[in-house]
């Protein structure tokens, strides 16, 4: 059977939530595509708590995959595993811990759907209410982050870093075949590469209503001094 839609879940070490995620993804996404054309591709990225052998366990290989490799390559190596596999007509990619919630999916998926869009990018600067939740320093270094990012790599969107993004599966194998980069800078990378292409590309406001802030995986001071080191390669190679 064709697939409408893959979701894409990259995992590092979610062993705790990658079970509930499965299922409450898979339940909402029958009730938006009542013929289950759809999958769900976790990608371990090379965890060590155990979570790609709990999803192996629960994945009939239809409508839940496990996908992964041994060691762990950063998040955009896994979100790159996952799009170049995903057998969707259109591919979305979100984190396991389902920060934005799961309407979203549907309505991100309807908007690309009606547009006609090569690829939708959530923004938290598009709503009002997009930092909901987020405390006063966080939501400070997000936006200098992103400022930052964007007067780097001249960057026109308004979200560089929005880990919920939707495209056609053209698109993204077009685009993922070019990603360079395994960290959280991919992210920019799969927006420079769009513009390269000349794809169209629509923003989409969203808010993060699950904060794991005690679990975040960032560090705010390496990782950005990584990404403006990513930010200068790539526009090195995609200039």
């Amino acid at each position: 059977m064709n697939k409408l839609l893959s979701v894409v879940i990259p995992m590092y070490n979610e062993s705790g939530i990658c079970a509930d995620t499965a299922k409450q993804l898979d339940e909402y996404l029958a009730s938006q595509f009542p013929d289950k054309n759809y999958e769900i591709v976790f990608v371990n990225d090379g965890s060590k708590d155990g979570c790609g052998d709990i999803i192996a366990k629960l994945a009939d290989g239809v409508r839940i995959r496990a996908e992964g490799y041994p060691v762990n390559r950063g998040k955009g190596g896994a979100v790159k595993e996952g799009v170049l596999k995903a057998e969707g007509d259109y591919i979305l990619y979100t984190d396991c811990d389902l920060a934005y919630g799961l309407p979203l999916i549907g309505d991100m998926y309807r908007e690309i759907t009606s547009e006609g869009s090569d690829l939708v990018i959530g923004s938290r600067n598009l709503r009002a209410d997009g930092y909901e939740g987020y405390t006063a320093l966080r939501k400070f270094m997000s936006k200098t982050y992103i400022k930052v990012i964007s007067l780097v790599a001249g960057f026109r969107y308004t979200d560089s870093q929005c880990g919920f993004k939707c495209m056609k599966r053209e698109a993204g194998q077009k685009i993922f075949n070019e990603v360079t980069t395994n960290g959280f800078a991919f992210d920019l990378e799969v927006l420079i590469l769009a513009d390269k292409f000349g794809m169209k590309v629509t923003e989409f406001p969203v808010r993060i209503i699950n904060h794991r802030e005690s679990e975040s995986k960032v560090n705010p001071v390496r990782d950005t001094v990584r990404m403006l080191k990513d930010v200068r390669r790539m526009k090195k190679i995609h200039k």
